[in-house]
């Protein structure tokens, strides 16, 4: 899709929250802005829509961390790197997800995060109606480095990538004085690549490149739509679901199917014989006039039968007819989406009998009020709940 909502989450439900819809085809920002915090996420559900949901985690929370792999590793082998990394964690490594990253000759990429953290981020989204199909840390979302180093400066915070997996993200203040002090160590000059309007301060050993000013979350929306990464892996996987365009018309699908099927059949009838055609035609007659009428035994003239019984239920003994009672009843079926199972009519008492299906208690309740505001009077009788569905018998009398 060419449009995506990218959201940059915080360390905790009271962080800000950037966000931005961004249109890839175009490379234009549609809508952005910034929420006070995690509550407030659900006044982007209407702008998600149908777009996949990008969301940026802060790499404050993240390991990302590069594993030396014996040579010709396997995937036992690549299984086994949170035993691995056991030493170098200082929680349970259960309590721990450890998303595969990029490999490089024996190098393998590994993000490690609390599970917790990610059930977080993931409820409050859902929670405000927002499905997330993919989780970056924040850090990945920038420009990859090649002799630079990408800074970028976005609500209170910095992002600093150092190379291909590896960045830190804070504070301006303790992140400046962290990076001043890995450069003074350094034997060459580091080129910091500015991408933010912040004026930073002359430091030892490090030369700043200032680059084309652009909204942060336009930077970070590029990249990360670039990056094949996803944090949302194992138990965190997201589940295929069926596009919204699918469900759309899906309908007009299902009906294109129906009309098709149809349309084979009807010509397949026409391939057959005339004699057998019509000898299996009249007993589906037989058979459809059975279910709907049993208590008539004899059907040698089904047609002249069918005739008889319809003159009965146009007009009974009492004057009403079955017909317009049905026709006063249409609407009620209609809002309530009741289905007959069987239909009597006592044209001595002018009522109405039948077993009826129901998606509910409320759509019978709601049936017998619209019948008897057409000035009907009706009468429940047991009700039963099989398979999600509701069947009564109801009494209708004129």
């Amino acid at each position: 899709m060419s449009e995506q909502l990218i959201i940059r989450l915080g360390s905790t439900p009271l962080d800000p929250i950037q966000w931005l819809v961004y249109s890839t085809s175009e490379e234009e920002i549609i809508a952005s802005g910034e929420l006070a915090d995690a509550s407030h996420l659900h006044s982007l559900k209407e702008r998600a829509a149908d777009r996949p949901v990008t969301a940026l985690a802060p790499t404050s929370d993240i390991l990302l961390q590069w594993v030396t792999l014996p040579a010709r590793a396997g995937r036992k082998v690549v299984a086994a790197i949170p035993f691995m990394l056991e030493d170098e964690l200082s929680t349970d490594i259960d309590s721990q997800l450890f998303a595969i990253g990029p490999r490089q000759a024996n190098q393998q990429a590994v993000a490690v995060v609390a599970k917790e953290k990610v059930r977080s981020w993931l409820t409050n989204l859902e929670q405000a109606g927002l499905r997330c199909h993919k989780l970056i840390p924040d850090i990945l979302a920038l420009p990859e480095p090649e002799d630079e180093w990408p800074l970028l400066q976005i609500g209170e915070h910095l992002l600093l990538r150092q190379d291909k997996w590896k960045g830190i993200q804070g504070e301006s203040e303790w992140l400046l004085s962290a990076v001043s002090h890995y450069a003074r160590q350094q034997p060459e000059t580091i080129t910091i690549a500015n991408y933010s309007d912040l004026e930073l301060p002359s430091l030892p050993n490090i030369s700043i490149s200032s680059q084309q000013l652009e909204m942060p979350m336009k930077v970070l929306a590029s990249g990360a739509l670039a990056c094949s990464f996803n944090l949302l892996q194992g138990e965190f996987k997201p589940r295929k679901q069926a596009s919204g365009s699918w469900q759309k018309w899906r309908l007009a699908a299902v009906l294109a199917g129906i009309a098709l099927t149809t349309s084979l059949i009807d010509k397949g009838i026409q391939a057959q014989q005339l004699a057998s055609e019509r000898e299996h035609l009249e007993q589906q007659i037989r058979a459809e006039f059975k279910r709907a009428m049993p208590e008539i035994t004899r059907t040698a003239n089904v047609k002249s039968r069918m005739e008889q019984k319809l003159q009965e239920l146009q007009q009974g003994g009492s004057g009403a007819s079955m017909l317009a009672m049905l026709a006063q009843l249409a609407q009620a079926f209609e809002q309530t989406q009741l289905k007959p199972q069987t239909l009597r009519f006592d044209s001595s008492r002018a009522e109405l009998r039948m077993q009826a299906e129901a998606k509910s208690f409320e759509a019978l309740e709601q049936f017998r009020r619209l019948a008897e505001s057409q000035g009907f009077s009706v009468q429940q009788g047991a009700i039963n709940n099989t398979d999600n569905q509701v069947i009564s018998s109801l009494s209708i009398r004129s």
